[in-house]
Order: structure tokens, then sequence, then C-alpha cells
């Protein structure tokens, strides 16, 4: 991995990490290396419980999916996360593919899934995506497989919080249904953003930097959290452990 990945990845966690302060139970879906990552050093610095899908040692789930979905429904997560194919400005949320849906699709995502049962229940949905271009980031998804936003009397207890991606951090208003750009990671500028976003976003006349991991959390990763994602993803363990 080269130097700009892995400072890149570095801020993502950060950014994730601080969204996840405070919460006691969190869930993490499957192809979530990044946020179970998050996840974990939740766990190793306040005693988070974990709940990881695809993993054997974190997640006393027996029934994968379906209890996740009752947990959620008793109101017993505190966050969860969602990426999507396409993510726009209004935090809707794209797994289905590209092109018009359902008999003209171009190219064709993994599918929703429970995207958009959990995005209703779960409190603090993160959204992330590494990869920021205007191809994935559109000012509207071609198909809406979650929505960001619900109409006025529609119970939703539920909903985005962030969008963090690979070049920067966006916090979500939802009575607004916008997003207002955070921080941007170490290298990016406010016009280089701009060009890489299909969307429109709020922002302040200069953008903070995304801070980086404590020293001590790096710490954690390399001697504790590094070992215990390998079990899901044993890859992306080596390049945490070689960044």
């Amino acid at each position: 991995m080269s130097d700009g990945a892995a400072i890149r990845r570095e801020a993502m966690l950060a950014a994730i990490l601080r969204r996840l302060e405070g919460c006691r139970t969190i869930a993490v879906g499957a192809s979530s290396p990044l946020p179970g990552t998050a996840a974990l050093l939740a766990r190793a610095k306040w005693g988070a419980r974990v709940l990881m899908l695809g993993s054997r040692r974190h997640n006393s789930f027996t029934e994968g999916g379906r209890e996740l979905f009752d947990f959620a429904a008793q109101g017993r997560l505190d966050a969860f996360f969602l990426s999507g194919g396409q993510i726009d400005g209004q935090a809707n949320i794209n797994l289905l593919g590209i092109g018009a849906y359902p008999g003209g699709l171009r190219q064709r995502f993994p599918g929703s899934f429970g995207s958009a049962y959990l995005y209703f229940l779960v409190p603090r949905v993160i959204l992330f995506r590494e990869e920021h271009e205007p191809r994935t980031m559109p000012a509207r998804v071609d198909v809406v497989s979650a929505p960001g936003t619900s109409p006025p009397g529609v119970f939703r207890p539920g909903g985005p919080v962030a969008l963090v991606t690979g070049r920067c951090v966006f916090g979500f208003d939802r009575a607004r249904g916008r997003f207002a750009l955070e921080s941007v990671h170490a290298g990016e500028t406010a016009a280089g953003l701009r060009a890489a976003t299909g969307f429109d976003y709020d922002a302040a006349d200069a953008a903070a930097t995304t801070p980086g991991l404590a020293e001590e959390d790096r710490a954690l990763v390399r001697e504790r959290v590094a070992a215990e994602i390998a079990e899901t993803y044993p890859r992306f363990a080596a390049t945490l452990l070689a960044a």
C-alpha cells in the first residue's frame, strides 16, 4: 500500500471511530473491513459490544441477518454501517446497479439485502466509501436501494449521521436532507473535492484537516485489532500492519 493510501485509510478509520463514541452495541455487515476495524478498536478502548457478520469470533448471532434485524427492531443497536455503488447528496444509497431499474441495468451491484430496513431503525448509521469520484458520488443515484430521508409523519428512529470517504468526512443534517463538509484528508483541497463530488454540499470557507489516530490507538491496532480483524479479513489486516 502506498503512503497516500495508508494516510487516507487511517483518516477514515479515525473519523469512523470518533462517530462511534458513546456506542455500546455496534453491528458490522458483510464486506466492511474498515468499519469492522473501527468497531473492534471501539471495543478495545471502551468495551463496546461488536456483532460482525461473517465472523465466528466476533459475533454472538447464530442465525445471521435475521437476528441482526430483530436486534435493530428492538432498539438494541447503536450503530451500523452502509455503503453502496452510488451515494448521493440526500444520503440515498444504490446497491442494485447502474441504469434504469428493473430492466435496463447496465451493471449490477450485490443487492440491497436488509439495508433499507436497518437504515430506518439504527439511530447512528455511518455511510462509507473509499472511492470518491463523481460516478460513485452522483447528484442522484440511479436506483434508491435505501433512502437517506423520509417524508414527514413517517416513523423513522434511524438514519445517516455521516459519510466517510477516501477524501473527506461529511456530516449529514437529517432535517435538511443535506451533507456538510466537516474535514478533508491530508493532501486534499477544497477545489479538488468539489471536482470529485457529483452532489452539492455545504462547506466553510476553510476546511479542517481530518485528524489521524492517536498514537495509543495506533498501538492498539498494531498489537490487538489487526490480529482480531484478520479472522475475517486477513488481507486487510496485513495492510494495517504494513502501514
